[in-house]
């Protein structure tokens, strides 16, 4: 054993991240990933839709800064939140995970994953990790969608597969990114596809998971709440950042990225980030708890809630929305409206209102900053409720 940790280290030394672009085809995506991972290098793959001063900023994040000896993967967090970050974890913190997340999606090797974020997306470079371990074939981009049995993704992608008529094969959905309410699952389930949500995030990787019963612990994952807020147990918790830090917190085994929530009878409630919380007079509000009733709302796709700057009150609750194709105009007005008026209480109830098309991160997570940006710049319309 020891002989093995000191070939690893001589073969580590001088090992650096490498940008991996997306050329040609899986087959060759994988190779490349694999040959990187056999040199002891820490394959992070590119996005060609990245502006170029972020790629320049990754590259000399990438470039000047050495890995730790055991860093096996690099991943970009989602951006959701402000700038990305550069996740740094070992082969194992992945690996672990690999049987329970088969079992999740009832696929092995013989089986196909569509994946529809591209690689640079978290999720996505899991899945090309596990393929490369033994788990299902992964099917990117525009490669042949028919034979996929499973699906790797966000609610928002999942939606697109079944509004494009799914693959004939696919049964299972592994759901990540945000809430999968009700009616997707339904509808996912009338088309003979079983959903499977769950909780994670770029430092912690799987953490709860829903079958339809709530969010439960992952397995192999303990879960603690303190002050309100999450706190997680479990051999996917990755090593830290490569260059700029961010909101992973650790307590010995135990660590954070700031997630509010509760648990109830085993079942983990989220409730945000604290930082996202709205102070409006004398109230906190949860933007999470908002942006669940007005996702429930017929017509409406996605929703973001925040805080708009207003003097004596704090902020004002706003709410960005997004309606699908049928079910916009006055039909969707009135029934935020009234989800509103029935459903929250009066210091929850947004006095502000956009609709548009929400800005997305590369996995499809609405990409909250830059969502709030636009609403306050005045680049989206005003919605009047």
């Amino acid at each position: 054993m020891a002989g093995a940790r000191a070939r690893r280290r001589a073969r580590r030394a001088g090992a650096r991240a490498v940008i991996v672009p997306v050329r040609g085809d899986t087959a060759g995506l994988l190779n490349r990933l694999g040959a990187l991972r056999a040199a002891g290098d820490v394959p992070l793959v590119g996005d060609e839709r990245w502006p170029q001063a972020h790629r320049d900023a990754v590259q000399a994040i990438a470039g000047g800064t050495e890995p730790p000896a055991d860093a096996a993967w690099a991943t970009l967090t989602s951006g959701s939140s402000g700038s990305p970050r550069i996740v740094l974890r070992t082969a194992e913190s992945w690996s672990a995970s690999f049987a329970a997340v088969g079992r999740l999606m009832d696929a092995g090797p013989d089986d196909a994953v569509l994946l529809p974020a591209p690689p640079a997306a978290s999720m996505t470079l899991f899945s090309l990790a596990h393929a490369l371990g033994g788990g299902p074939r992964p099917v990117l981009g525009s490669a042949d969608r028919s034979r996929a049995s499973c699906l790797h993704g966000t609610p928002q992608a999942l939606r697109a597969v079944l509004d494009a008529g799914p693959p004939p094969g696919l049964r299972a959905a592994l759901v990540g990114g945000s809430h999968v309410d009700d009616a997707l699952r339904a509808r996912a389930a009338d088309a003979g596809v079983r959903v499977c949500g769950y909780y994670g995030a770029a430092e912690l990787s799987f953490v709860a998971v829903d079958e339809g019963d709530g969010l439960r612990a992952f397995p192999g994952v303990e879960l603690s709440i303190r002050d309100g807020e999450l706190w997680v147990r479990s051999p996917f918790i990755a090593l830290g950042y490569l260059g700029p830090g961010g909101p992973l917190r650790r307590d010995g085994d135990w660590a954070t990225v700031g997630d509010r929530a509760e648990l109830v009878d085993g079942r983990l409630r989220l409730l945000g980030r604290a930082d996202d919380a709205i102070l409006s007079a004398s109230a906190t509000i949860v933007p999470e708890e908002v942006e669940a009733v007005l996702r429930a709302v017929p017509g409406v796709r996605d929703a973001v809630v925040f805080g708009l700057p207003q003097t004596r009150v704090g902020a004002l609750v706003a709410a960005f929305v997004e309606l699908d194709g049928t079910s916009g105009g006055a039909g969707a007005r009135k029934s935020l409206r009234a989800a509103s008026l029935t459903r929250l209480a009066p210091a929850h109830r947004p006095r502000r209102w956009y609709a548009g098309e929400l800005p997305r991160t590369a996995s499809g997570k609405p990409a909250r900053a830059e969502a709030i940006r636009r609403a306050r710049a005045g680049e989206v319309d005003r919605l009047g409720v």
